[in-house]
């Protein structure tokens, strides 16, 4: 039988991310295939519940997503799975529309989901009685199957929680996760630090995955929401001919790909050829670019110093290479990165410097129009507003007089004053993350216009390696 449960909170930063990381690790442990998903638009936390299940998370997004595109990714995604746990965004009544139209108990509602509410216990006693009572019955439609109370204090704080529950409510304690210095993830500015960038990932997932096997009830979650349908097989791959490669820079600094999107790339015909812009001293022989977002702020010491890396991508995209870059990826092809008082060269085919701030300088979502310069938007995304999403803390300056965009923002902030998408030859990078939806079907005219421009060069000179001084000496020799 197939279970499923909703994991959301009182408010964000209530530890439900940790707590979600460990109860997918811990269902794995036990023997459950689990299908992890995330509410909204987000990167990081769903990179960290892939690594804990061993599937792809999913993102289910009402600003990108219609309510059918929702529920139908939803069964698509648990093909061979036996629990389904979702993780919400901030609040569980908490949403942009002030009807909750969108909100986690708006998606609850939809999946028809019971959900654990994580509380963060911090400094509470007596008064989670009164808030976990108001969130029963804020909206009685929404099954609140039981807590997790979250950042205990200890056995004698624990004691108090559930005794103060078990008399005021009927909402049962399905666990309690003490505080712990060993359970927590390190944060920086846009949420915790991405899995693949900590060496101690694995180890701190395996933790998690045994401190809620421990404290909480996770056989019980397991049983919630059964539907007493068996788990669907995973139909056989089928083959289908991919004649284009794109190249997608994967590592410590470029890590924001949704999964949907590299299955749709591939879907319309590419091959995904993953490089290391921090190691890799070349690029790889491909047919176009894909550069995400990510952290390269934090790896920019790392990435000025791969000078052979930036010399191949400044030359493939000046000699035509299509490419498309988001956020990390716009920064990293600008002139330099200064960030905490350093300013480090990058890739500099891009007429503009990037400045890191201290506070947000676009966050949340977006809406764009395309322009007539959007070089492969043409039949595609120029039929309406393209929903979207940014979330940046640098900001470009010194632009270009004569730069081109490829996007009126008519929601967000995008790059200068209401645009987004600098285009230079066959190059479109902005700061705006699209997600292959419905709405927004941005991957197959990509990989067209990828085609088409193969179809016209016959020996690209970004194939060939990039030879530095000292190699070009030694070969003369």
């Amino acid at each position: 039988m197939t279970a499923r449960v909703y994991l959301s909170a009182a408010h964000k930063s209530s530890g439900k991310t940790t707590v979600s990381i460990g109860l997918a690790r811990a269902l794995k442990d036990l023997g459950h295939v689990v299908q992890t998903y995330k509410k909204g638009p987000d990167y990081i936390d769903p990179l960290w519940l892939t690594a804990a299940s061993g599937r792809a998370c999913q993102n289910l997004d009402y600003h990108t997503m219609d309510a059918g595109e929702i529920g139908a990714l939803y069964e698509r995604a648990a093909i061979g799975a036996d629990c389904r746990l979702i993780e919400g965004n901030k609040g569980l009544y908490d949403g942009v529309a002030l009807d909750g139209s969108n909100s986690n108990a708006a998606l609850v509602a939809q999946l028809a989901t019971p959900v654990v509410l994580v509380i963060d216990c911090r400094g509470v006693s007596r008064g989670v009685a009164p808030l976990v009572i108001g969130y029963r019955h804020f909206d009685p439609s929404i099954a609140i199957a039981g807590v997790v109370l979250n950042r205990v204090g200890g056995a004698r704080h624990e004691g108090k929680l559930r005794a103060v529950l078990q008399e005021y409510t009927d909402v049962p304690v399905l666990g309690a996760v003490h505080e712990s210095a060993d359970l927590a993830i390190t944060e920086r500015h846009l949420g915790l630090v991405p899995s693949g960038e900590w060496e101690g990932a694995e180890a701190l997932i395996a933790r998690l995955g045994r401190a809620v096997a421990a404290q909480v009830d996770v056989e019980a979650i397991a049983r919630l929401g059964e539907d007493g349908r068996p788990p669907q097989s995973v139909p056989a791959a089928r083959a289908g001919g991919r004649d284009v490669r794109i190249g997608i820079a994967r590592d410590r600094a470029f890590s924001f790909y949704y999964p949907g999107d590299l299955e749709a790339l591939e879907a319309a015909g590419a091959e995904l050829v993953f490089f290391d812009t921090l190691n890799d001293t070349r690029l790889p022989e491909v047919d176009g670019l894909f550069l995400g977002g990510g952290f390269p702020e934090t790896e920019a010491d790392l990435l000025a110093a791969n000078t052979a890396m930036r010399a191949a991508i400044r030359a493939a995209i000046e000699d035509g290479l299509p490419t498309y870059a988001e956020c990390g990826g716009l920064m990293y092809l600008t002139r330099g990165l200064s960030y905490e008082g350093r300013t480090h060269p990058m890739v500099g085919v891009i007429a503009a410097d990037t400045v890191m701030e201290a506070k947000p300088a676009g966050h949340g979502y977006v809406r764009l129009a395309a322009t007539a310069h959007h070089p492969w938007a043409r039949g595609a995304l120029d039929h309406g507003p393209l929903p979207a999403h940014e979330f940046h803390y640098s900001h470009l300056v010194n632009i270009a007089q004569d730069t081109t965009y490829a996007y009126e923002v008519t929601r967000g902030t995008g790059i200068s004053k209401g645009r987004d998408g600098i285009v230079y030859k066959n190059l479109l990078a902005g700061y705006a993350h699209l997600r292959d939806v419905a709405s927004c079907p941005w991957t197959a005219p990509f990989v067209g216009f990828v085609r088409a421009a193969r179809a016209r060069r016959l020996s690209p000179a970004w194939a060939r390696p990039v030879q530095t001084g000292e190699a070009r000496h030694a070969q003369a020799l």
